[in-house]
C-alpha cells in the first residue's frame, strides 16, 4: 500500500541525564511534567541514566528505571522513585522492588533483573556517555545540542528548553 501523506518530522529529543536519588531531579519532577503536558509526543523525552557515586542505591535504581522501561512504565517508575528518596535512602534494593509492585509491574522480574545484571550494559553506556559530554551531575538536559546543567540552579531552565524545542519544532515545521 502506497501512503502518499508525508512522514511526520522525528520529534526533538530532551535527553533527561537523571539520577533516582538525587533531590535535585525530585524538583525537576515539576518541570519535566509541564513539559510532557505542553509538547505531549512532540517531544520525546528520553531517561538518561548518570549515578553518582554519593548514592550507594542510585546504580540498582537505574537498573530498576530500565526494567520498569521494559515493563511499560518508565516515567511512572521514576516519578515514584523519585518522590520517595528518603525510603530509597533507607531501603535500597527491596524499596525499588516493592515500588514496582505498588505500580502493577513484575515486582519478582525486577528482583531477578537486580540480581542477574541484565541492564548494567545500558546503565554503564549512559554513564560513559554523559561523562563524554561533561555531564556532571543530575538534573542535566540536552536539547538541541545545548546542555543545562540543573544540578546547580534550574532556575529558568523550563524557559530554556522550551524556546530551544520550540525552535526545533519551528524548524522541523519549515522543512516538512
Amino acid at each position: 500500500m502506497n501512503d502518499s501523506s508525508p512522514a511526520r518530522p522525528a520529534a526533538p529529543v530532551l535527553d533527561v541525564w537523571c539520577e533516582l536519588q538525587c533531590p535535585d531531579c525530585r524538583s525537576a519532577l515539576d518541570d519535566l511534567r509541564a513539559l510532557r503536558a505542553r509538547y505531549g509526543d512532540r517531544l520525546e523525552l528520553r531517561l538518561r541514566h548518570f549515578p553518582l557515586e554519593k548514592h550507594k542505591h542510585a546504580f540498582a535504581a537505574a537498573q530498576a528505571a530500565e526494567e520498569a522501561t521494559e515493563q511499560g512504565k518508565a516515567w511512572p517508575y521514576v516519578e515514584a522513585v523519585l518522590g520517595r528518596v528518603e525510603e530509597l535512602d533507607r531501603e535500597g534494593e527491596p524499596f525499588l522492588v516493592e515500588v514496582a509492585r505498588e505500580l502493577g509491574l513484575d515486582a519478582e522480574e525486577f528482583d531477578t533483573a537486580l540480581i542477574d545484571g541484565r541492564h548494567i550494559l545500558i546503565v554503564d553506556a549512559d554513564q560513559a556517555e554523559g561523562k563524554a559530554i561533561g555531564v556532571t551531575g543530575t538534573p542535566t538536559y540536552v536539547i538541541g545540542g545545548e546542555r543545562l546543567d540543573g544540578g546547580k540552579s534550574q532556575q529558568g531552565l523550563r524557559e530554556r528548553i522550551e524556546e530551544i524545542a520550540d525552535r526545533l519544532l519551528a524548524e522541523a515545521d519549515q522543512k516538512a
